[in-house]
């Protein structure tokens, strides 16, 4: 096939970079005319919008609230011992599931190169990187940075919530709405995220901020959270949203732990769904974006790339959009 070297679910093409067989398309949410069975199907089914990351996401947004988060009457005074056993959490949170990723798909390569849209791997060798490790240096980003930013928001809110200057809601309040906001936020999570990284594309912040995520052109698990720390401030500014709309923790922490722990599989560098077949991750989407930089600055849910003029699915030559 010309130039092309097929394999089961996609094909590498004259470089060596892997392509899946099917373009990158939009969720069914928001096309027009409306396509209600296809968007149930979505919905409910497994890789859909429900289950399994934002099932995972939810749960443990229940554990961290009911188990390994003091109540908030303890939260109304700063103190090393609630802050410092949050971020501890944070980081171990990030160790699990970001080394998940790199352990078992970088490390031990149970993927091999099936899936791979980079057909290299991660750079130990390149002076843009700390310790001229990509690896160390997205480590390094995301732990030393990422997650004390990730846990300054949080300490932000539980600190302003045990004071009362927070507004709250409670599931006999209002059980729709409390149970309505758990579907809302991933998609506001999408616009705030495209927003925020058309902002930093802006050449002036792209060169001083947002160049640090894109020294991952080939990026791994590590590289979602390897950010400029000012560029963190924005990117967890995600749940300000909290500060104004009635909202309980366990929504902000649904709100908090997604943002935080779901750019490791959008960031994997391979094409999923993975372990078999049985786990959806990968997200050639976004990928596209690392390749090529001015385009799919948001996700495949909100179409907001698709109604600005940013979106590009991967096929055919790729024209860089100024």
């Amino acid at each position: 096939m010309n130039n092309k070297s097929i394999n089961n679910k996609g094909y590498r093409d004259s470089k060596g970079y892997w392509c899946p067989s099917e373009p990158s398309i939009y969720a069914p949410l928001f096309q027009w005319p409306l396509k209600p069975l296809l968007t149930l199907k979505w919905l409910f089914k497994w890789g859909g919008y429900l289950w399994p990351q934002n099932l995972a996401y939810l749960l443990l947004s229940l554990v961290t609230w009911f188990f390994l988060q003091s109540d908030l009457e303890a939260e109304k005074e700063l103190s090393f011992q609630w802050i410092g056993f949050m971020l501890l959490r944070n980081v171990i949170m990030m160790l699990i599931v970001y080394g998940f990723y790199h352990m078992t798909i970088y490390k031990w390569k149970i993927q091999g190169t099936t899936g791979k849209y980079n057909p290299k791997w991660q750079d130990k060798s390149s002076k843009k990187f700390l310790f001229n490790n990509q690896v160390k240096d997205n480590m390094i980003r995301s732990l030393a940075s990422g997650a004390p930013l990730w846990t300054a928001w949080e300490v932000l809110y539980l600190w302003l919530a045990g004071n009362g200057k927070m507004p709250l809601m409670t599931w006999s309040a209002n059980p729709v709405l409390f149970t309505a906001l758990f579907f809302l936020i991933p998609l506001w999570r999408e616009t705030h995220f495209y927003f925020v990284h058309r902002l930093i594309h802006w050449k002036p912040l792209l060169r001083a901020i947002h160049s640090v995520h894109h020294k991952n052109p080939n990026p791994g698990p590590w590289s979602g959270m390897a950010m400029h720390w000012i560029e963190h401030v924005l990117y967890f500014s995600v749940v300000s949203i909290h500060f104004i709309v009635p909202s309980h923790p366990i929504h902000f922490f649904f709100n908090s732990q997604l943002t935080a722990l779901s750019p490791a599989h959008s960031h994997t560098g391979f094409h999923g769904p993975f372990y078999k077949g049985k786990w959806p991750a990968g997200d050639y989407f976004h990928y596209l974006h690392h390749r090529y930089v001015s385009c799919n600055f948001g996700g495949t849910i909100v179409p907001w790339d698709k109604w600005l003029g940013r979106y590009f699915n991967g096929e055919g030559s790729y024209k860089t959009k100024e």
